[in-house]
């Protein structure tokens, strides 16, 4: 059957697929909702109606929502103009992989902090876009990464250690190893709650990506010294009884908090995917690979789960649930919002993990299920390689979600892969073909209220400032668009090709052309400010 066609610009290879899955799919059951202990009937949560007016934590609050006040809406941002721009030092090539930046910054008191794809940290006036200081690390990776503030200090990772530093003079308070070996890093911007700073390893750094025995740890260390208060094994020891061919889980995103303190997170897939040519689909780590593509809750005192829900069990095609949980209420319930490469967005009940509602998103063309097949060992249903599969290995939501009152968010990636054996490397589209789209959801009930097609695609997430939604696509574009319609309202050209998100503080939109693809691009931080002299770009 030929896909549904709809009018999102080129979409430059014609497949065999299956219509569009958009439609809001309400449920009652799921795979696994694991409740260890009983759940707290008196959760609440940061509110919708609380809309903070600063950009201080790497999602904006500690909800995650990616929503703030200001100035900025529909009828002011016309007057936005570029108010200074600060090169990123990582070293720019459209061959280094995925570019120089690829993280969202934070803005304290005036001074935005922010981190590069070398792990290096910048602290930039925010009026006059004066460097403060730079505490270079030098040390790649492959993000998304990023830092927190709290108490005067600016937490951050390098692919292999923790740090803290003064957030004055930039100056390194402490530091700690955090991989338990070579085939371990950090990709992630840590988060900030009560005295405790909360990072997690992956299975991989540059030198050794998605390698056997790497596996995700998320660690509690104490602001002021680094000690660790408590760690969570976010796959098993033993992984799934393989070690030596085996690997997964860990946080790509930093965790959210609730009102009473209580830590929500998100676990990326296992490995190895598909399999191997001895063990195909998995069947190295066989079962539902506990706890990856889950949203899990922990009391953030003592690292104890409360539940998990597992909505992926046995992934095959590394579509991770990595997206930071999103935390508000729908008609007074606390609920928790989360997405990722499988191209859908969940929505869960805090106080019991049970999920409400789930969306597919973007292109999909017959897999969702491959998993399950997988897990029970119906190879027969699984397709024959070659194969081509959307949502790919950085197709679905790769960036954040956002919601406001009544709207969830999410900026979707329509970008194949097609495998040709049961290892990687599969085979990629050029990144620079890929298309995109924003959805906007109906917070209540999943339905899709209008969708924006994209020439490129958007891996800038998702940001709301007042009737706006903001996010950066591939070609290096930041849109503005209407949370009414979907309708671009505005938009600039950035220095180069873009993979980070945007904040917004008080007058100020803050963005990042980090992938120069070509000549006179600059590998350049930018900021926008209303009234501001510069002319967009």
């Amino acid at each position: 059957m030929r896909p549904k066609q709809i009018d999102h610009g080129r979409l430059l290879r014609r497949l065999t697929l299956p219509a569009i899955a958009m439609s809001a799919v309400l449920i009652t059951g799921h795979y696994a909702v694991g409740v260890p202990t009983r759940a707290a009937a008196d959760v609440t949560t940061y509110s919708a109606s609380k809309i903070p007016s600063t950009w201080t934590q790497p999602n904006g609050d500690k909800a995650a929502t990616r929503r703030v006040s200001g100035p900025i809406n529909s009828r002011s941002v016309f007057k936005l103009g570029v108010a200074w721009t600060v090169p990123i030092k990582a070293p720019a090539s459209p061959d280094r992989w995925p570019g120089t930046y690829a993280t969202t910054p934070v803005v304290v008191d005036g001074i935005v902090y922010t981190q590069d794809l070398d792990a290096n940290v910048y602290a930039i006036e925010l009026k006059t876009g004066n460097v403060l200081w730079t505490k270079m690390y030098d040390m790649s990776s492959t993000g998304p990464n990023g830092v927190a503030y709290a108490g005067g200090k600016v937490f951050g990772a390098t692919t292999t250690h923790a740090f803290a530093l003064d957030a004055a003079t930039g100056q390194e308070v402490w530091s700690k190893e955090l991989v338990l070996n070579e085939f371990e890093g950090i990709d992630m911007a840590p988060a900030v709650h009560n005295g405790t700073v909360y990072f997690s390893t992956v299975p991989g750094n540059n030198a050794h990506f998605l390698a056997a025995s790497g596996r995700g740890v998320l660690w509690a260390l104490d602001t002021d010294t680094g000690r660790t208060k408590w760690k969570f094994d976010t796959v098993p020891v033993d992984l799934w009884g393989n070690p030596e061919m085996n690997a997964g889980g860990g946080l790509w995103y930093p965790p959210s908090f609730d009102d009473k303190g209580n830590l929500y997170f998100t676990v990326a897939n296992p490995l190895p995917f598909l399999g191997t040519k001895e063990l195909p689909w998995g069947s190295s780590r066989p079962g539902p690979n506990l706890y990856t593509n889950s949203l899990v809750k922990l009391n953030a005192k003592t690292g104890k789960l409360i539940w998990y829900n597992q909505v992926l069990p046995h992934d095959v095609n590394d579509w991770d649930l990595m997206l930071p949980p999103l935390l508000t209420t729908v008609h007074g319930r606390p609920v928790a919002l989360s997405s990722g490469k499988m191209g859908i967005v969940y929505m869960f009940d805090q106080a019991t993990g049970k999920l409400l509602w789930k969306t597919p998103v973007g292109l999909h063309n017959g897999h969702d299920d491959d998993n399950l097949f997988a897990l029970r060992g119906e190879f027969d249903k699984l397709p024959s390689l070659p194969v081509t599969v959307y949502p790919g290995v950085l197709g679905g939501v790769m960036g954040p979600l956002a919601v406001d009152d009544t709207t969830v968010y999410a900026a979707v990636n329509n970008f194949p892969v097609t495998w040709n054996t049961q290892e990687p490397p599969p085979d990629f589209p050029a990144v620079t073909t890929g298309t995109g789209q924003m959805f906007a959801l109906d917070l209540a009930t999943g339905r899709v209220k209008w969708v924006r097609d994209f020439d490129h695609t958007p891996y800038g997430a998702s940001t709301v400032v007042n009737d706006l939604v903001f996010t950066t696509t591939f070609d290096g574009t930041i849109h503005a668009l209407s949370t009414r319609t979907g309708e671009t309202v505005w938009q600039d050209t950035l220095p180069a090709a873009s993979n980070s998100p945007v904040a917004v503080q008080g007058k100020y939109v803050l963005a990042g052309g980090g992938w120069p693809m070509e000549d006179g691009q600059k590998a350049e931080i930018i900021a926008y400010r209303l009234g501001a002299d510069g002319p967009a770009r």
